[in-house]
Protein backbone atom coordinates (compact mmCIF):
# COMPACT_ATOMS: atom_id res chain seq x y z
CA UNK A 1 0.00 0.00 0.00
CA UNK A 2 3.10 1.75 0.16
CA UNK A 3 2.01 3.73 -3.21
CA UNK A 4 -1.16 4.53 -2.59
CA UNK A 5 0.16 6.39 -0.04
CA UNK A 6 2.43 8.45 -1.45
CA UNK A 7 -0.12 8.99 -4.84
CA UNK A 8 -2.00 10.73 -1.84
CA UNK A 9 0.45 12.49 -0.60
CA UNK A 10 1.06 14.31 -4.45
CA UNK A 11 0.06 17.34 -5.34
CA UNK A 12 1.26 17.57 -8.57
CA UNK A 13 -0.37 17.64 -11.66
CA UNK A 14 0.26 14.23 -12.46
CA UNK A 15 -1.84 12.68 -9.14
CA UNK A 16 -4.99 14.67 -10.60
CA UNK A 17 -4.31 13.90 -13.98
CA UNK A 18 -4.44 10.04 -13.04
CA UNK A 19 -7.44 10.70 -11.10
CA UNK A 20 -9.10 12.33 -13.52
CA UNK A 21 -8.32 9.53 -16.02
CA UNK A 22 -9.36 6.56 -13.71
CA UNK A 23 -12.53 8.98 -12.89
CA UNK A 24 -13.54 8.79 -16.93
CA UNK A 25 -12.76 5.09 -17.51
CA UNK A 26 -14.87 3.73 -14.40
CA UNK A 27 -17.54 6.19 -16.18
CA UNK A 28 -17.24 4.72 -19.86
CA UNK A 29 -17.35 1.18 -18.33
CA UNK A 30 -20.20 2.09 -16.26
CA UNK A 31 -21.83 3.77 -19.51
CA UNK A 32 -21.83 0.35 -21.45
CA UNK A 33 -22.91 -1.82 -18.57
CA UNK A 34 -25.86 0.63 -18.52
CA UNK A 35 -26.56 0.88 -21.81
CA UNK A 36 -26.99 -3.29 -21.81
CA UNK A 37 -28.95 -3.48 -19.28
CA UNK A 38 -31.22 -1.07 -20.37
CA UNK A 39 -31.30 -2.39 -23.67
CA UNK A 40 -32.58 -5.69 -22.36
CA UNK A 41 -35.81 -3.51 -21.68
CA UNK A 42 -37.44 -2.97 -25.23
CA UNK A 43 -38.65 0.65 -24.49
CA UNK A 44 -36.63 1.85 -21.89
CA UNK A 45 -33.69 4.66 -21.51
CA UNK A 46 -33.22 4.38 -18.18
CA UNK A 47 -32.26 2.22 -15.43
CA UNK A 48 -34.55 4.97 -13.50
CA UNK A 49 -37.98 5.44 -15.81
CA UNK A 50 -40.03 8.34 -15.47
CA UNK A 51 -38.19 11.61 -15.37
CA UNK A 52 -35.23 10.35 -18.17
CA UNK A 53 -37.86 9.61 -20.69
CA UNK A 54 -39.79 13.35 -20.35
CA UNK A 55 -35.75 14.82 -20.78
CA UNK A 56 -35.03 13.16 -23.35
CA UNK A 57 -38.39 13.59 -25.57
CA UNK A 58 -37.62 17.51 -24.58
CA UNK A 59 -34.51 17.30 -26.38
CA UNK A 60 -35.66 15.90 -29.47
CA UNK A 61 -38.14 18.66 -29.79
CA UNK A 62 -35.31 21.31 -29.16
CA UNK A 63 -33.19 19.53 -31.88
CA UNK A 64 -36.73 19.40 -34.22
CA UNK A 65 -37.47 22.83 -33.64
CA UNK A 66 -40.58 21.90 -31.86
CA UNK A 67 -42.54 23.63 -29.13
CA UNK A 68 -40.32 23.28 -25.53
CA UNK A 69 -43.50 21.24 -24.62
CA UNK A 70 -44.26 17.62 -23.52
CA UNK A 71 -47.17 15.34 -22.87
CA UNK A 72 -50.90 15.92 -24.23
CA UNK A 73 -52.48 18.39 -23.00
CA UNK A 74 -49.29 20.29 -23.40
CA UNK A 75 -47.12 21.51 -20.63
CA UNK A 76 -44.66 24.04 -21.59
CA UNK A 77 -43.23 24.83 -18.49
CA UNK A 78 -42.45 21.59 -16.61
CA UNK A 79 -38.58 21.40 -16.69
CA UNK A 80 -35.79 23.69 -16.49
CA UNK A 81 -34.33 23.59 -20.09
CA UNK A 82 -30.61 23.37 -18.90
CA UNK A 83 -30.28 19.41 -19.01
CA UNK A 84 -32.43 18.66 -22.05
CA UNK A 85 -30.10 21.54 -24.10
CA UNK A 86 -27.02 18.91 -23.46
CA UNK A 87 -28.90 16.18 -24.39
CA UNK A 88 -30.07 17.89 -27.20
CA UNK A 89 -26.55 18.70 -27.78
CA UNK A 90 -25.56 14.97 -28.15
CA UNK A 91 -28.35 14.19 -30.06
CA UNK A 92 -27.51 16.45 -32.57
CA UNK A 93 -23.66 16.08 -32.85
CA UNK A 94 -24.53 12.15 -32.63
CA UNK A 95 -27.91 11.46 -33.25
CA UNK A 96 -30.65 9.89 -30.76
CA UNK A 97 -28.06 7.61 -29.55
CA UNK A 98 -28.21 6.79 -25.57
CA UNK A 99 -25.27 5.75 -25.46
CA UNK A 100 -23.50 8.43 -26.69
CA UNK A 101 -25.42 10.44 -24.75
CA UNK A 102 -24.31 8.51 -21.64
CA UNK A 103 -20.48 9.18 -23.23
CA UNK A 104 -20.99 12.65 -23.17
CA UNK A 105 -22.27 12.70 -19.37
CA UNK A 106 -19.43 10.26 -18.20
CA UNK A 107 -17.07 13.24 -19.38
CA UNK A 108 -18.97 15.44 -17.91
CA UNK A 109 -19.39 13.12 -14.35
CA UNK A 110 -14.98 13.73 -14.47
CA UNK A 111 -15.70 17.54 -15.16
CA UNK A 112 -17.30 17.19 -11.77
CA UNK A 113 -14.48 15.43 -10.04
CA UNK A 114 -11.98 17.99 -11.65
CA UNK A 115 -13.88 21.07 -10.15
CA UNK A 116 -14.04 18.92 -6.87
CA UNK A 117 -10.11 19.26 -6.78
CA UNK A 118 -10.28 22.99 -7.25
CA UNK A 119 -13.02 23.47 -5.04
CA UNK A 120 -11.13 21.52 -2.29
CA UNK A 121 -7.66 22.96 -3.42
CA UNK A 122 -9.19 27.06 -2.55
CA UNK A 123 -10.81 25.77 0.69
CA UNK A 124 -8.50 23.81 2.19
CA UNK A 125 -4.72 22.57 -0.04
CA UNK A 126 -4.00 20.68 -2.99
CA UNK A 127 -3.61 17.26 -1.25
CA UNK A 128 -7.24 18.25 0.19
CA UNK A 129 -8.72 18.39 -2.99
CA UNK A 130 -7.21 15.56 -4.36
CA UNK A 131 -8.17 12.99 -2.04
CA UNK A 132 -11.39 14.30 -2.29
CA UNK A 133 -11.52 13.94 -6.14
CA UNK A 134 -10.33 10.48 -5.61
CA UNK A 135 -13.16 9.23 -3.34
CA UNK A 136 -15.71 11.12 -6.00
CA UNK A 137 -14.10 9.58 -8.29
CA UNK A 138 -14.50 5.83 -7.37
CA UNK A 139 -17.90 6.99 -5.71
CA UNK A 140 -20.17 3.79 -6.79
CA UNK A 141 -23.40 5.73 -6.44
CA UNK A 142 -21.57 9.21 -8.59
CA UNK A 143 -20.35 6.58 -10.99
CA UNK A 144 -23.75 5.25 -11.84
CA UNK A 145 -25.25 8.32 -11.94
CA UNK A 146 -22.26 9.93 -13.90
CA UNK A 147 -24.52 7.92 -16.81
CA UNK A 148 -27.89 7.94 -16.11
CA UNK A 149 -29.69 10.02 -18.28
CA UNK A 150 -30.80 12.17 -15.09
CA UNK A 151 -29.66 15.96 -14.05
CA UNK A 152 -27.92 14.88 -10.74
CA UNK A 153 -24.25 14.85 -12.03
CA UNK A 154 -24.85 18.12 -14.56
CA UNK A 155 -26.32 19.89 -11.81
CA UNK A 156 -23.54 19.07 -9.65
CA UNK A 157 -20.71 20.37 -11.52
CA UNK A 158 -22.86 23.67 -12.27
CA UNK A 159 -23.59 23.49 -8.30
CA UNK A 160 -19.37 23.02 -7.63
CA UNK A 161 -18.78 25.92 -10.24
CA UNK A 162 -21.41 28.19 -7.80
CA UNK A 163 -19.45 27.50 -5.15
CA UNK A 164 -16.03 28.32 -6.58
CA UNK A 165 -17.20 31.81 -7.32
CA UNK A 166 -18.80 32.39 -3.76
CA UNK A 167 -14.89 31.68 -2.35
CA UNK A 168 -13.73 34.39 -5.04
CA UNK A 169 -16.20 37.10 -3.37
CA UNK A 170 -14.70 35.61 -0.08
CA UNK A 171 -10.91 36.14 -0.87
CA UNK A 172 -11.87 39.52 -1.47
CA UNK A 173 -11.58 40.68 2.25
CA UNK A 174 -8.32 40.34 1.75
CA UNK A 175 -7.64 42.89 -0.76
CA UNK A 176 -7.42 46.94 -0.03
CA UNK A 177 -9.76 47.73 -2.90
CA UNK A 178 -13.68 46.64 -3.12
CA UNK A 179 -14.76 48.39 -6.11
CA UNK A 180 -15.70 47.46 -9.35
CA UNK A 181 -14.13 44.28 -8.96
CA UNK A 182 -15.76 42.76 -5.97
CA UNK A 183 -19.16 43.82 -7.31
CA UNK A 184 -18.18 42.35 -10.76
CA UNK A 185 -17.89 39.13 -8.59
CA UNK A 186 -20.90 39.14 -6.85
CA UNK A 187 -22.12 39.62 -10.22
CA UNK A 188 -20.99 36.91 -11.94
CA UNK A 189 -21.55 34.45 -8.94
CA UNK A 190 -25.34 35.09 -9.77
CA UNK A 191 -24.59 34.66 -13.36
CA UNK A 192 -23.23 31.31 -12.20
CA UNK A 193 -26.33 30.73 -10.10
CA UNK A 194 -28.88 31.18 -12.63
CA UNK A 195 -26.61 28.56 -14.87
CA UNK A 196 -27.14 25.90 -11.90
CA UNK A 197 -30.84 26.95 -11.87
CA UNK A 198 -31.23 25.84 -15.49
CA UNK A 199 -30.22 22.58 -14.48
CA UNK A 200 -31.90 22.00 -11.09
CA UNK A 201 -34.40 24.77 -9.66
CA UNK A 202 -33.93 24.22 -6.05
CA UNK A 203 -30.63 26.30 -6.70
CA UNK A 204 -32.28 29.18 -7.20
CA UNK A 205 -33.55 29.15 -3.19
CA UNK A 206 -30.49 27.54 -2.18
CA UNK A 207 -27.30 28.86 -3.86
CA UNK A 208 -28.11 33.13 -3.05
CA UNK A 209 -28.49 31.38 0.79
CA UNK A 210 -25.09 30.51 0.58
CA UNK A 211 -23.92 33.56 -1.62
CA UNK A 212 -25.32 35.91 1.05
CA UNK A 213 -23.94 33.89 4.21
CA UNK A 214 -20.51 35.11 2.27
CA UNK A 215 -21.22 38.22 1.34
CA UNK A 216 -22.62 38.92 5.06
CA UNK A 217 -19.58 36.97 7.03
CA UNK A 218 -16.56 38.34 4.85
CA UNK A 219 -17.24 41.67 5.79
CA UNK A 220 -13.90 42.81 5.86
CA UNK A 221 -14.69 46.09 6.81
CA UNK A 222 -17.01 46.93 4.18
CA UNK A 223 -20.12 49.00 5.00
CA UNK A 224 -23.83 47.41 4.90
CA UNK A 225 -24.28 49.71 2.45
CA UNK A 226 -21.23 48.27 0.22
CA UNK A 227 -22.66 44.82 1.05
CA UNK A 228 -26.27 45.72 0.22
CA UNK A 229 -24.95 46.91 -2.84
CA UNK A 230 -22.83 43.80 -4.02
CA UNK A 231 -25.62 42.05 -3.11
CA UNK A 232 -28.21 44.05 -5.48
CA UNK A 233 -25.06 43.08 -8.36
CA UNK A 234 -25.64 39.31 -6.78
CA UNK A 235 -29.26 39.37 -8.00
CA UNK A 236 -28.24 41.86 -11.39
CA UNK A 237 -27.01 38.47 -12.41
CA UNK A 238 -29.62 35.83 -11.53
CA UNK A 239 -31.90 38.11 -13.51
CA UNK A 240 -29.99 38.42 -16.35
CA UNK A 241 -29.26 35.17 -17.21
CA UNK A 242 -32.78 33.47 -15.84
CA UNK A 243 -34.45 36.86 -18.00
CA UNK A 244 -34.60 34.57 -21.11
CA UNK A 245 -36.80 32.17 -19.46
CA UNK A 246 -38.98 34.07 -17.51
CA UNK A 247 -39.96 35.90 -20.43
CA UNK A 248 -40.27 33.12 -22.28
CA UNK A 249 -42.69 31.46 -19.64
CA UNK A 250 -44.61 34.88 -19.59
CA UNK A 251 -45.13 34.55 -23.20
CA UNK A 252 -46.42 31.12 -22.96
CA UNK A 253 -48.75 31.09 -19.35
CA UNK A 254 -50.71 34.36 -20.20
CA UNK A 255 -48.65 36.95 -18.77
CA UNK A 256 -47.55 35.28 -15.59
CA UNK A 257 -44.13 35.14 -13.82
CA UNK A 258 -42.72 32.05 -13.11
CA UNK A 259 -38.75 31.91 -12.71
CA UNK A 260 -38.12 28.54 -12.87
CA UNK A 261 -41.04 25.84 -13.02
CA UNK A 262 -45.11 25.09 -12.83
CA UNK A 263 -44.30 21.62 -11.53
CA UNK A 264 -43.59 22.65 -8.03
CA UNK A 265 -47.15 22.31 -6.52
CA UNK A 266 -47.45 18.40 -7.72
CA UNK A 267 -44.42 18.03 -6.39
CA UNK A 268 -44.79 19.60 -3.12
CA UNK A 269 -48.25 17.87 -3.39
CA UNK A 270 -46.57 14.59 -3.56
CA UNK A 271 -44.76 15.12 -0.30
CA UNK A 272 -47.63 16.36 1.29
CA UNK A 273 -51.45 14.88 0.93
CA UNK A 274 -53.41 12.10 2.32
CA UNK A 275 -52.00 9.05 1.00
CA UNK A 276 -48.16 10.51 1.16
CA UNK A 277 -45.63 8.04 2.17
CA UNK A 278 -42.74 10.39 1.77
CA UNK A 279 -41.77 8.13 -1.27
CA UNK A 280 -42.80 9.98 -4.95
CA UNK A 281 -45.98 8.34 -6.30
CA UNK A 282 -47.83 10.87 -9.19
CA UNK A 283 -50.44 8.46 -9.80
CA UNK A 284 -52.81 10.99 -8.29
CA UNK A 285 -52.16 13.79 -11.14
CA UNK A 286 -52.92 11.40 -13.25
CA UNK A 287 -55.81 9.94 -11.82
CA UNK A 288 -57.33 13.83 -11.00
CA UNK A 289 -56.59 15.02 -14.52
CA UNK A 290 -56.31 19.04 -13.73
CA UNK A 291 -54.94 19.93 -16.88
CA UNK A 292 -58.11 19.27 -18.60
CA UNK A 293 -60.16 21.69 -17.13
CA UNK A 294 -57.03 24.35 -15.78
CA UNK A 295 -54.08 25.97 -17.68
CA UNK A 296 -50.74 24.98 -16.37
CA UNK A 297 -50.28 27.93 -13.89
CA UNK A 298 -53.74 27.37 -12.13
CA UNK A 299 -52.66 23.96 -11.91
CA UNK A 300 -49.40 24.25 -10.36
CA UNK A 301 -51.08 26.93 -7.90
CA UNK A 302 -54.38 24.64 -6.70
CA UNK A 303 -51.54 21.91 -5.74
CA UNK A 304 -49.23 24.17 -3.91
CA UNK A 305 -52.63 25.61 -2.12
CA UNK A 306 -54.06 22.06 -1.36
CA UNK A 307 -50.38 20.93 0.15
CA UNK A 308 -50.35 23.67 2.46
CA UNK A 309 -53.70 23.20 3.27
CA UNK A 310 -52.81 19.64 4.89
CA UNK A 311 -49.52 21.18 6.29
CA UNK A 312 -51.64 23.15 8.24
CA UNK A 313 -54.84 20.89 9.12
CA UNK A 314 -52.38 17.52 10.36
CA UNK A 315 -49.87 19.00 11.25
CA UNK A 316 -48.55 15.76 13.38
CA UNK A 317 -48.85 13.72 10.09
CA UNK A 318 -46.87 15.96 8.15
CA UNK A 319 -43.45 15.73 11.16
CA UNK A 320 -44.49 12.03 9.96
CA UNK A 321 -43.69 12.42 6.78
CA UNK A 322 -40.80 14.70 7.10
CA UNK A 323 -39.11 11.85 9.14
CA UNK A 324 -39.92 9.21 6.48
CA UNK A 325 -38.48 11.90 4.08
CA UNK A 326 -35.51 12.62 5.90
CA UNK A 327 -34.68 8.86 6.42
CA UNK A 328 -35.30 8.26 2.74
CA UNK A 329 -32.56 11.32 1.75
CA UNK A 330 -30.00 10.14 4.59
CA UNK A 331 -30.40 7.11 3.43
CA UNK A 332 -26.79 4.71 3.34
CA UNK A 333 -28.99 2.41 0.88
CA UNK A 334 -30.27 3.07 -2.74
CA UNK A 335 -33.68 4.21 -1.96
CA UNK A 336 -35.15 3.01 -6.20
CA UNK A 337 -36.17 -0.83 -6.14
CA UNK A 338 -33.79 -1.32 -9.03
CA UNK A 339 -30.88 -1.38 -6.53
CA UNK A 340 -32.25 -3.03 -3.88
CA UNK A 341 -29.73 -6.59 -4.59
CA UNK A 342 -27.94 -7.04 -2.01
CA UNK A 343 -24.61 -6.72 -3.35
CA UNK A 344 -25.38 -3.30 -5.06
CA UNK A 345 -26.83 -2.00 -1.49
CA UNK A 346 -23.59 -3.28 0.04
CA UNK A 347 -21.46 -1.15 -2.65
CA UNK A 348 -22.60 1.68 -1.71
CA UNK A 349 -23.25 1.14 1.84
CA UNK A 350 -19.31 0.70 2.29
CA UNK A 351 -18.45 3.36 0.20
CA UNK A 352 -20.90 6.29 2.03
CA UNK A 353 -20.15 5.20 5.32
CA UNK A 354 -16.34 6.80 5.40
CA UNK A 355 -17.67 9.45 3.67
CA UNK A 356 -20.14 10.32 6.34
CA UNK A 357 -17.43 9.50 8.99
CA UNK A 358 -14.51 11.15 8.05
CA UNK A 359 -16.60 14.70 7.53
CA UNK A 360 -18.32 14.17 10.57
CA UNK A 361 -14.36 14.15 11.79
CA UNK A 362 -13.51 17.09 9.32
CA UNK A 363 -16.63 19.17 10.80
CA UNK A 364 -15.84 18.99 14.18
CA UNK A 365 -11.90 19.68 13.76
CA UNK A 366 -13.54 22.52 11.17
CA UNK A 367 -16.10 23.67 13.94
CA UNK A 368 -14.94 27.18 13.97
CA UNK A 369 -14.29 27.67 10.18
CA UNK A 370 -18.05 28.83 9.66
CA UNK A 371 -17.38 29.39 5.84
CA UNK A 372 -15.61 25.97 5.67
CA UNK A 373 -18.22 24.33 6.89
CA UNK A 374 -21.07 26.53 4.82
CA UNK A 375 -19.02 25.50 1.47
CA UNK A 376 -19.06 21.61 2.15
CA UNK A 377 -21.85 21.19 3.93
CA UNK A 378 -24.24 24.16 3.34
CA UNK A 379 -26.06 22.84 0.16
CA UNK A 380 -26.43 19.47 1.51
CA UNK A 381 -28.28 20.41 4.57
CA UNK A 382 -30.20 22.75 3.08
CA UNK A 383 -31.01 20.31 0.42
CA UNK A 384 -32.57 18.43 3.33
CA UNK A 385 -34.33 21.34 4.84
CA UNK A 386 -36.48 21.67 1.15
CA UNK A 387 -36.51 17.80 1.48
CA UNK A 388 -38.90 18.12 4.91
CA UNK A 389 -41.80 19.38 2.30
CA UNK A 390 -41.36 17.46 -0.90
CA UNK A 391 -40.30 13.71 -0.89
CA UNK A 392 -37.09 12.42 0.02
CA UNK A 393 -34.38 10.40 -1.80
CA UNK A 394 -30.73 9.33 -1.95
CA UNK A 395 -31.15 10.58 -5.24
CA UNK A 396 -31.64 14.36 -4.12
CA UNK A 397 -28.85 14.31 -1.90
CA UNK A 398 -26.18 12.95 -4.20
CA UNK A 399 -24.69 16.79 -5.99
CA UNK A 400 -24.10 17.84 -2.75
CA UNK A 401 -21.46 14.96 -1.60
CA UNK A 402 -19.13 16.68 -3.87
CA UNK A 403 -18.73 19.35 -1.87
CA UNK A 404 -19.00 17.17 1.20
CA UNK A 405 -16.46 15.08 -0.32
CA UNK A 406 -13.75 17.90 0.52
CA UNK A 407 -14.86 17.71 4.33
CA UNK A 408 -14.44 13.90 4.44
CA UNK A 409 -11.17 14.46 3.17
CA UNK A 410 -10.48 17.49 5.49
CA UNK A 411 -11.26 15.01 8.40
CA UNK A 412 -9.45 11.77 6.59
CA UNK A 413 -6.33 13.58 6.15
CA UNK A 414 -6.36 14.99 9.92
CA UNK A 415 -7.16 11.48 11.04
CA UNK A 416 -4.12 10.09 9.24
CA UNK A 417 -2.05 12.88 10.26
CA UNK A 418 -2.91 12.60 13.87
CA UNK A 419 -2.96 16.50 13.95
CA UNK A 420 -5.29 18.68 15.56
CA UNK A 421 -7.40 21.80 14.67
CA UNK A 422 -5.69 24.09 13.41
CA UNK A 423 -4.63 22.27 10.55
CA UNK A 424 -2.30 23.56 7.95
CA UNK A 425 -4.76 22.78 5.27
CA UNK A 426 -6.78 25.44 5.70
CA UNK A 427 -4.34 28.04 5.39
CA UNK A 428 -5.86 29.04 2.10
CA UNK A 429 -9.29 28.78 3.55
CA UNK A 430 -10.93 32.88 4.65
CA UNK A 431 -11.16 32.40 8.27
CA UNK A 432 -14.07 33.47 10.74
CA UNK A 433 -14.44 35.89 13.07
Amino acid sequence: MKWLKQFIRSQGNLGLLLTLLVAFGLRLAAAIVVEQKVAATPGEICLIPGDANGYWELAQRIVAGKDYSIYTPPRFVLRMPGFPLLLALSQFLFGESTFAARCLLAGVGTVACGLTYWLGRELCDAKIGLIAAIYVALSPTQILFSVLLLSETVFAVTLLASLLTFVSLARFKERKSFHGGFDGTAMFAGMMIAVATYMRPTWLYVGPLIAVFVLCSRRGGRSTHSILISLSWLVAGVTLLLAPWIIRNYAVTEQHIVPTTLWVGPSLYDGLHPEATGDSDMAFFDREQRLSRLSEYEMDREYRGRAIAFLREHPLRSMWLAIKKQQRYWSLLPNARQFRQASLQTIVMIAVIPLFFFAACGAWLARRNFFLLAMTTGSLMLFAGLHLFFVGSLRYRLPAEYPLAILGAFGLNSCVVGCGWPFRATANAPQSK
